[in-house]
């Protein structure tokens, strides 16, 4: 029976624990943590940023672009994840950000902080997934060449299309946005890990061959990832600490649209590929890449632009405590359907 790893199983376990531990840092050390949030260069935050390449780079490691060799052997199920991830997904969310946090939410928001949680889900809409896929696609018995393949197109197009969605999705919102800002975020958060991991696996696959790296190099850089991740979450929390305390229900309050828009969008692409026809191994992880996040450069990205203390990022924040949860009922939703 295939099983999700410990860490991931338990993520949104880690991830309750690091909003207790960066609150309790955050009223400990109270006014000290703004000294982190000044290490800027280019609107980046130096320590954040350190953090987050950390986290992005093992994954990118495992992207093998000779794969796209592949890609007419399953046309219709890459068109179906391209036409998902970048002409529906980052609509859809943006729309239930501004029906919920705008409209049925308007009681009990200020406006600054129904933009700013928009803006956080418009991130998360705007970055399909690149490394969890791998797993809902391994529980959901999915094709593993086909998922690599899809993570590898989606990865190139990422890198053209990720600023000029978000820059339009923000802007149709009223958000100023630096163009500067969101070219230096995509160069920073993913060019450099996406070269740096590109070489890293092909000199390591030249070396020693494809089977160490995948047992023996990968599974030593995942304490790295981890650990990144985890002292990631528990700074920003440090920084959001006040905010919750004063207002706990505004986590429940975002989690709604993200949840709802996770489950629209899988619902959408299993339609969808059931009606091209197609076979189960490639339908279930297509549904599975545009219902998942990229939640690292989302997050990534609200701390550049908005700020650590920023509803945005807690915003992204929270696409990280409910994804896990939601995309194992997802896997097992697929596995009942499978034909």
């Amino acid at each position: 029976m295939k099983e999700i790893g410990f860490f991931e199983k338990y993520l949104t376990v880690w991830v309750i624990l690091c909003i207790a531990a960066g609150i309790g840092i955050g009223a400990i050390f109270g006014e000290n943590m703004s000294y982190l949030s000044s290490l800027e260069i280019a609107h980046v935050n130096i320590p954040v940023a350190a953090l987050i390449w950390l986290m992005i780079y093992p994954m990118m490691v495992q992207v093998d672009f000779s794969s796209l060799k592949k890609v007419g052997k399953n046309a219709r199920g890459l068109g179906l994840t391209v036409v998902v991830n970048w002409l529906v997904k980052p609509f859809t969310m943006a729309f239930f950000a501004w029906i919920f946090f705008d409209q049925v939410y308007s009681a009990w928001l200020t406006p600054e902080q129904a933009d700013e949680y928009i803006a956080g889900a418009i991130l998360l809409g705007a970055a399909p997934c690149t490394a969890m896929v791998f797993v809902w696609s391994y529980l959901s018995n999915g094709d593993p060449t086909y998922t690599l393949v899809q993570v590898s197109v989606n990865d190139l197009i990422l890198l053209v299309a990720f600023v000029p969605l978000v820059q339009l999705l923000l802007g149709i919102t009223d958000f100023q946005i630096p163009y500067d800002v969101l070219v230096t975020s995509v160069i920073v958060f993913v060019l450099i890990p996406l070269v740096a991991g590109y070489l890293t696996n092909r000199l390591l696959i030249q070396k020693k061959g494809a089977d160490w790296l995948k047992t023996k190099f990968l599974p030593k850089l995942k304490p790295l990832s981890i650990f990144a991740l985890l002292t990631t979450l528990v700074l920003l929390f440090a920084f959001q600490g006040e905010q919750i305390i004063a207002q706990p229900q505004h986590i429940l309050l975002i989690a709604i649209p993200l949840a709802l828009q996770t489950y629209v969008i899988f619902f959408l692409s299993w339609v969808a590929g059931r009606y091209l026809k197609l076979p189960y191994r490639v339908c279930a992880p297509a549904s599975m890449i545009g219902a998942s996040n990229f939640f690292e450069l989302a997050v990534a990205v609200a701390i550049a632009l908005f700020g650590l203390s920023s509803g945005a990022a807690l915003a992204t924040v929270v696409g990280v405590l409910i994804e896990v949860p939601i995309m194992l009922s997802l896997v097992q939703l697929a596995k009942r359907w499978a034909y």
